[in-house]
């Protein structure tokens, strides 16, 4: 994961360090890969580019289409589970950085392809950070953002959630927040998709390192919201389990010819 600014990309080193194993194996995290190598469009011919790649989940899999892959990162263990992943698949076309986003390091029009997975949510500014991801973007090339969106009046809870559970989390765009950013960018022939994530909260609670004493807290929130959604993320139960499923915006659009 990446964000912009000492102090906060100290809070999400700490916290993807220890996420890196588990965040890799959760279920959810590596569902719907389809629908983002459909929108997409990778083929043989592309570079490209995963910001924030987190333990090379998303790399991998277009790796195995792209001519080549490059994922860069602001947490090593982050980029050391990537490259175990690489290893595993056998995969040859891929290179990892470990750096941040703001500025992306590479030269305008590099990539054909540039994309984020589940990483706008720990931006200070993703208006910037979108803007970086055109840059290195080739004219005619696309760029694609997969991250969790709530209509504006579950926005706030949603984030009190995220903060507790992640303190890396900054804030959970809405439709109309991310509507803006995408019609500031300039880019053009935009589609959108969507899907869920499902998880079950005490796994959550497994994969994630809130501080200390805020676990209970979680749970709390969690259960007050069973069958209100006042989230966004359709808390309910299930067999005595208590479940979710966060929603997620996939938007991909290309940049101008000129």
């Amino acid at each position: 994961m990446q964000s912009t600014g000492p102090s906060h990309n100290q809070t999400i080193v700490s916290q993807f360090s220890q996420q890196a194993i588990p965040f890799a194996e959760l279920p959810g995290h590596s569902q719907s890969m389809n629908m983002l190598i459909e929108m997409s469009g990778v083929s043989p011919a592309d570079l490209v580019l995963d910001v924030a790649c987190g333990p090379g989940l998303v790399a991998c899999e277009f790796a195995r289409l792209a001519q080549r892959v490059i994922g860069i990162d602001i947490t090593p263990k982050m980029i050391e589970q990537a490259k175990e992943r690489q290893k595993a698949g056998n995969l040859g076309n891929l290179e990892w950085q470990v750096g941040d986003v703001l500025p992306l390091p590479f030269a305008d029009n590099q990539f054909s392809v540039v994309l984020t997975r589940y990483s706008f949510h720990h931006f200070l500014q993703p208006a910037l950070v979108l803007r970086e991801m055109i840059r290195v973007c080739r004219p005619g090339g696309r760029v694609l953002i997969a991250d969790v969106v709530q209509l504006p009046e579950k926005a706030d809870a949603y984030d009190r959630l995220e903060k507790l559970r992640d303190p890396s989390h900054v804030h959970a765009l809405d439709f109309a927040e991310m509507d803006s950013i995408l019609a500031d960018s300039g880019l053009i022939d935009i589609c959108t998709g969507r899907y869920r994530v499902d998880g079950e909260m005490e796994q959550q609670l497994k994969a994630s390192f809130p501080n200390p004493g805020d676990d209970e807290r979680i749970r709390e929130m969690f259960r007050a919201d069973l069958n209100v959604d006042q989230m966004g993320i359709n808390v309910h139960s299930v067999g005595g389990e208590i479940r979710f499923a966060v929603p997620i915006l996939v938007v991909v659009g290309k940049k101008p010819l000129v």
